[in-house]
């Protein structure tokens, strides 16, 4: 609809990249939620299934990454590869020239080319998911939501009558949704049992398998109340992959919780890559606010990102994104993290 105010001849095209259509990936209600938008707005709507290409491109990342006792972000790579991806190629074939998305995020024509910046609204941008994309995966981008508000957007399609006005916002991991983690998790990983260890190497319980933990988590570890241990809650401070062992420390911020230092693959930039430090921020997860950082290169071509002030369960597998003020510079998959107390 904004688009059209706007003056372009527009299209829809919907989605189907998950082939198990239950009550927590609902692709037959979504379509006909899209179906029912493009009525009232009198255009047309493409159907296209891309489950085989997300389940060979990002599904079987998220699997290993997870056997590999990490905790991956399969959204990032959902919208390079599927989304931006084929999705953008099959949009190419049907005749468009530019591709419009529902992303919280700006594209900015900048002196020196096409720059991603953080939408407006600070609560849903999602710049941090977008930061992988290709500068011409960019170029073919629109974001026609990036200047507004979400109230601002669902007060807009309920005064024109949409249908989806007060559609609940969509959450979990994309195109699978908010199922119970673990179950899912379990029907495509076998259990691999080990110890659950203090960081003295005190045994206090069994675990399913590193897999099904990631680092700061609370709840699931049932371990309860220990003679000799304070009545605090515990926490998954690292994974002893050789050993196969979980360690947990009793606190919410534990020294073993907290790192400065954060190591990182090969970077994607969206910015000519520096050769030198660099003072920005990062974000070392979806939610969090940004934290100051000074960024070095390494010589085997990832990077040190080291925080001003230390983060919590800085988690591998998750990525660190880079911004300058509101222009996301790009990011990188986090390997390790370095805290005072202990190397993670």
């Amino acid at each position: 609809m904004l688009l059209r105010e706007q003056g372009h001849e527009v299209q829809g095209l919907f989605m189907a990249n998950w082939d198990d259509d239950d009550s927590y990936c609902t692709v037959s209600a979504d379509y006909q939620d899209a179906l029912a938008v493009c009525r009232e707005l009198g255009i047309p709507l493409h159907r296209v299934d891309f489950a085989a290409e997300y389940r060979q491109r990002v599904f079987d990342y998220f699997l290993t990454e997870y056997r590999a006792g990490r905790t991956p972000n399969p959204d990032v790579l959902c919208n390079r590869e599927i989304k931006f991806g084929v999705c953008l190629q099959h949009v190419r074939r049907l005749g468009g020239n530019r591709f419009a998305t529902g992303h919280y995020a700006k594209r900015i024509e900048g002196p020196a080319g096409i720059e991603l910046h953080k939408a407006r609204d600070a609560g849903k941008d999602q710049s941090y998911f977008l930061h992988a994309l290709e500068r011409e995966q960019l170029e073919a981008a629109l974001f026609p939501l990036g200047d507004w508000l979400k109230s601002e957007i669902r007060d807009k399609a309920r005064s024109a009558g949409l249908p989806i006005h007060d559609k609940p916002d969509s959450t979990g991991i994309c195109f699978i949704g908010e199922r119970p983690f673990r179950e899912f998790l379990g029907q495509y990983l076998a259990d691999s049992p080990g110890s659950i260890e203090t960081p003295q190497g005190e045994m206090l319980g069994r675990h399913r398998g590193l897999a099904f933990y990631t680092l700061g988590q609370r709840g699931g570890l049932e371990i309860g109340g220990r003679a000799g241990h304070a009545e605090e809650a515990w926490y998954v401070a690292r994974k002893d992959i050789g050993r196969n062992a979980l360690i947990v420390v009793q606190g919410h911020d534990h020294p073993l919780l907290l790192a400065s230092e954060v190591v990182t693959g090969p970077p994607h930039w969206l910015i000519d890559p520096p050769t030198e430090a660099l003072r920005c921020s990062v974000k070392l997860r979806y939610r969090q606010s940004d934290q100051p950082c000074a960024v070095t290169p390494l010589p085997g071509g990832g990077l040190r990102i080291v925080c001003d002030t230390p983060q919590r369960a800085v988690t591998p597998g998750q990525f660190a994104v880079l911004y300058a003020g509101e222009r996301c510079l790009g990011g990188a998959v986090i390997e390790a993290a370095f805290g005072a107390a202990e190397r993670l």
